[in-house]
């Protein structure tokens, strides 16, 4: 399956069953059909022949994903561009990737503008929704170009390359081909319920997960509501609307979501499952998720390097078989897919047995084709046929997984390793905590000390000494922060994860 064939596997269920919907259009499967044509032949026309990199850059709009499906049936390589992105990062991503063309959407004009002198690779640039003084718009340059059926067959497998985070120097380009994304497709279907035609409520950025998702989505003849911009209230609203079957969002959405006056009389009752992922989420808030919006929650963990399914938690999982809450699994990461093989290792690459904690490697039909243009990165991800996530997690007796941390993230403090996302935890099990994050910094009595910078909930109030006290009781004092502090808002990344690295660069006041 190459990635244009999961829109066309939906248009053999129904040409005319709405495909693509934002502001109350939808464009049928037909109609987004006939437009990847007409894209792909213009792409044809222009030189892109199969094997090249197209990108674009975009907020969550139809025509911009209906793209992504042009490329493929071009025979081309989908680069995906986060609008969200530095400017710099943005024309790294570019240069590096080696893009010959580019769709943008008039909001980013300026910075297309700005950034033409440093890329000279991009030969190609179409504006999806007004023309430009330096590109034609998306209608003006397919003028006299016919609707009917074009498509080039690639030249290997390589299907899309998305960048990492960047969150250690700058972005490594990923390779995933179409058997990547068969696979994760495979197991989405394989892991979760999908009862009839699915609606899938895209708020998140439909340049990460909320993108790849919608290709399960599509396989069934399904319709994705796009959301152009990340608003609660609206996604209540339109979930109901659309009875919105599937719908993924990162724990801090979810965290807003539940703390949001409209949920309670929300009509939810359509969703079959509700999928969270991209960072930990609380325990003691996913049990709230369970009870206020229902026995629908879904867990996935991956990375772009081995996307979305390394492992699954189904909704049925989050019970025990009794239908109570199955606690003492809310903090896993579900049970690794059937299509991969998961396995924990030590330092020297050693399998560990059951119960031990080590970094989490995995291998299969899932995990990329190596790093763009960087055999050493590639070869530094690889250990004995195995990738590295960068995880340090466990295998349970029941084969379910729990991630302790990021290895770059485990404190070691009086000499006890002390994870951050154990501690993490028990911070946003304090009633007034709604995020946080716990990180070491240098201390000349304990090596590192724990530390952690917490958000509360919109009207709440506590002191830092009160949240301490908490966390204390609940996990003791070794792994108890010995600074805390109570700021407005945290730094978060294009995804919504906090940021670490921008925190501890922060101004801390000196240790009680």
């Amino acid at each position: 399956m190459r990635l244009v064939d999961w829109l066309d596997k939906g248009a053999s269920l129904g040409a005319g069953a709405p495909c693509l919907t934002m502001d109350g259009k939808s464009l049928s499967y037909a109609e987004v059909q006939a437009l990847t044509h007409r894209v792909a032949r213009g792409l044809n026309a222009a030189g892109i022949t199969p094997g090249k990199h197209v990108a674009i850059l975009s907020g969550n709009d139809p025509v911009a994903f209906a793209c992504v499906f042009a490329i493929s049936r071009a025979g081309a390589v989908w680069c995906p561009i986060n609008p969200r992105n530095e400017a710099a990062e943005n024309a790294y991503v570019l240069d590096n990737f080696d893009c010959t063309a580019l769709f943008f959407h008039s909001k980013f004009a300026d910075l297309v503008d700005d950034l033409r002198p440093q890329l000279p690779k991009l030969g190609l640039l179409v504006c999806l929704d007004a023309e430009q003084p330096f590109a034609p718009s998306l209608e003006g340059w397919l003028t006299g170009v016919p609707d009917a059926p074009f498509q080039v067959e690639p030249v290997g497998d390589l299907a899309m390359l998305p960048g990492t985070g960047g969150t250690t120097g700058q972005p490594k380009g990923v390779m995933l081909t179409a058997r990547n994304l068969e696979a994760m497709t495979a197991l989405t279907l394989i892991g979760y319920p999908f009862e009839g035609r699915p609606v899938y409520l895209a708020m998140a950025p439909l340049t990460h997960a909320a993108g790849v998702l919608t290709f399960p989505i599509m396989a069934l003849g399904g319709e994705v509501v796009i959301m152009p911009y990340p608003d609660i209230g609206q996604f209540l609203t339109l979930a109901a609307r659309h009875r919105a079957t599937h719908t993924f969002l990162p724990p801090t959405l979810i965290y807003m979501l539940l703390d949001h006056p409209d949920l309670a009389a929300a009509d939810l009752s359509a969703l079959q499952c509700f999928w969270y992922g991209a960072a930990p989420i609380s325990p003691a808030r996913l049990e709230e998720a369970i009870g206020k919006i229902g026995p629908v929650m879904a867990q996935l963990f991956g990375q772009t390097e081995a996307p979305m399914m390394i492992s699954m938690m189904a909704p049925k999982d989050h019970l025990a078989p009794d239908g109570s809450v199955a606690r003492h699994r809310l903090s896993s990461a579900g049970k690794p897919g059937p299509l991969v093989r998961v396995a924990i290792v030590d330092a020297d690459g050693n399998e560990l047995p059951q119960g031990e904690r080590g970094e989490i490697v995995v291998r299969g039909s899932l995990v990329m084709d190596g790093y763009y243009k960087n055999p050493e990165a590639t070869a530094e991800a690889t250990v004995n046929g195995w990738h590295r996530t960068g995880d340090i997690g466990y295998l349970d007796a029941d084969n379910f997984l729990f991630i302790v941390d990021r290895a770059k993230d485990m404190i070691i403090t009086g000499g006890f390793n002390v994870y951050s996302a154990e501690v993490e935890a028990a911070l946003l099990s304090h009633p007034a905590v709604q995020d946080g994050a716990v990180f070491g910094l240098p201390d000349d009595k304990w090596g590192e000390r724990v530390c952690a910078v917490v958000q509360l909930r919109a009207g709440q109030r506590a002191h830092p000494e009160a949240i301490i006290a908490h966390v204390k009781a609940a996990i003791g004092s070794v792994k108890t922060p010995k600074q805390l502090e109570i700021w407005d808002d945290l730094p978060r990344s294009k995804v919504g994860k906090v940021l670490k690295r921008e925190i501890r660069a922060g101004k801390l006041g000196s240790p009680a």
